[in-house]
């Protein structure tokens, strides 16, 4: 009797192993392409977004719709921008040593105080992509300072003043839409 009831235990794992991976498979073979593809432009023949002449700091056209953060790294300008499409907030910042890739990202991470990979206290940090295992997102530095970019260290915080990052801080929670623009 052992023997034909430890038979009967293999037979069904074996039929709940084999129905768990036909189950993922179909589950694999109908995930959205936009699920698993990266939504960030991999061309870095990206054309600039048509600004508006008479006003520079003018929300880009083709910069998205709806709630989002709007990041030109051309322009080293951020605007915060409500469901409406209007931007309530837009600052300049000094980005690091490493730029994102154009593109439509996510707030992935957010830390009110840590140590920047230039050795700088900052704060409000927001995070929303990597480049090559370099973390990118906004920060403020606890002194008020500007980054000095040096070029032989890959650093991707992108600075703002103190005001601007609290601003931007109590706007892009995790999952904010961010866009990356030239």
């Amino acid at each position: 009797m052992a023997g034909s009831s430890s038979t009967f235990v293999a037979a069904l794992t074996a039929a709940a192993v084999a129905t768990v991976g036909f189950l993922a498979f179909q589950a694999s073979a109908n995930v959205p392409v936009e699920l698993t593809t990266p939504q960030a432009a991999a061309s870095s023949t990206t054309t600039k977004a048509p600004r508006d002449t008479r006003n520079p700091t003018a929300l880009p056209a083709r910069s998205g719709t709806g709630e989002r953060v709007v990041y030109s790294v051309d322009d080293d300008r951020v605007w915060l921008v409500t469901e409406d499409g209007r931007p309530t907030r837009t600052f300049q910042v000094a980005p690091g040593s490493v730029d994102p890739l154009p593109g439509t990202y996510a707030v992935t991470s957010r830390s009110s105080a840590v140590t920047g990979t230039d050795g700088t206290p900052i704060e409000h940090v927001v995070r929303f992509t990597d480049v090559k295992g370099v973390s990118i997102g906004f920060s403020a530095a606890v002194d008020g300072s500007r980054p000095v970019v040096d070029p032989t260290r890959k650093t991707g915080g992108i600075r703002a003043s103190r005001a601007d990052a609290n601003a931007l801080w109590n706007f892009a929670t995790i999952g904010q839409r961010v866009v990356v623009i030239r």
